[in-house]
């Protein structure tokens, strides 16, 4: 089971899993046309029938993609989606006897700070919910996962955090940013970025899933570079915005209608937030495809083909 199948990541794991496992692609949000033979469904785990998912069709792992971007939804219907979604999601794995379940997270969870290490290793404290409520499920998430994986050992539980997604069809904020003509950046600040293209985090996905070893992962290639270069790089203008006091942006942001720029991120453009993949490199013996120079031209290529 991939659930969260109609995001570009979920559907690019369905892609490289072709021959490899028989899948059944479940989201929320709608149901998604895969092929004639991939069985297809909208389901949310926290009503009565998507046991049904379980009971009717035998579902050995469960690669949970389903994540709710924070800038989807309410809070409280983010929070239900997330954590009593993914606590829903666990039991039945229980209950049905999956074997495998490899779970998306954010390297989000850390916390932007200005204590910040260079690099942040998967041992280093979570402290998004201290931050900002924005980011309270996703934290939560996190817990539910160690949780289980104490708990449950027999379900060979993963979690992935991986730095900054990118490229095409990828819609999370930090890649809407990079997609416009005029992006903001906040005066006097110009944070250390990691991004990964969407084509090695599903290969990532998917080395988690064949190989099945246990744990949790930074997925982030070492590569990095200044918000200011990055916006360069992608062909964006920048639009300089005051970060004194912290709620400017914010009202800014409302004014101008920019739904990419949250005020949850601000603190990720103030302080870098740079994390360590070299375990998940070593332990499944993985090599990036994509550069951080691919990874932008992508949106640098989609303006100069727009004029």
């Amino acid at each position: 089971m991939v659930t969260g199948a109609a995001g570009a990541l979920a559907r690019q794991v369905i892609a490289q899993l072709s021959g490899e496992a028989n899948i059944v692609a479940v989201d929320f949000r709608r149901r998604v046309r895969i092929d004639d033979d991939t069985p297809s469904y909208r389901g949310d785990p926290n009503r009565r029938d998507f046991a049904d998912l379980f009971r009717n069709h035998t579902i050995d792992a469960v690669i949970h993609l389903g994540r709710v971007e924070t800038d989807e939804l309410t809070p409280e219907r983010r929070y239900n989606a997330n954590v009593l979604g993914t606590q829903r999601l666990f039991a039945l794995c229980s209950q049905y006897g999956v074997g495998q379940v490899v779970v998306m997270s954010t390297y989000f969870v850390y916390g932007a700070s200005p204590y910040n290490p260079a690099l942040l290793g998967e041992d280093a404290p979570l402290k998004a919910s201290g931050l900002t409520m924005d980011l309270v499920d996703s934290v939560e998430l996190e817990n539910l996962a160690a949780v289980a994986l104490w708990k449950h050992p027999e379900q060979h539980l993963t979690v992935l955090r991986p730095c900054n997604i990118a490229g095409p069809r990828v819609r999370n904020t930090l890649s809407l940013l990079m997609d416009r003509q005029v992006s903001p950046r906040l005066v006097g600040f110009s944070p250390m970025m990691q991004f990964i293209h969407v084509d090695d985090m599903a290969r990532a996905v998917v080395a988690a899933y064949l190989q099945n070893q246990p744990g949790i992962y930074n997925v982030a290639p070492p590569q990095w570079m200044a918000y200011h270069d990055v916006l360069r790089e992608c062909g964006c203008a920048s639009l300089p915005v005051p970060s004194i006091p912290p709620a400017v942006p914010s009202v800014i942001s409302r004014m101008l209608r920019w739904k990419a720029f949250p005020g949850y991120l601000i603190n990720y453009l103030k302080y870098p937030v740079l994390i360590d993949g070299s375990h998940f490199e070593r332990a499944f013996d993985f090599k990036y495809e994509r550069s951080l120079d691919e990874v932008l031209a992508y949106y640098r290529q989609r303006k100069d083909a727009t004029g």
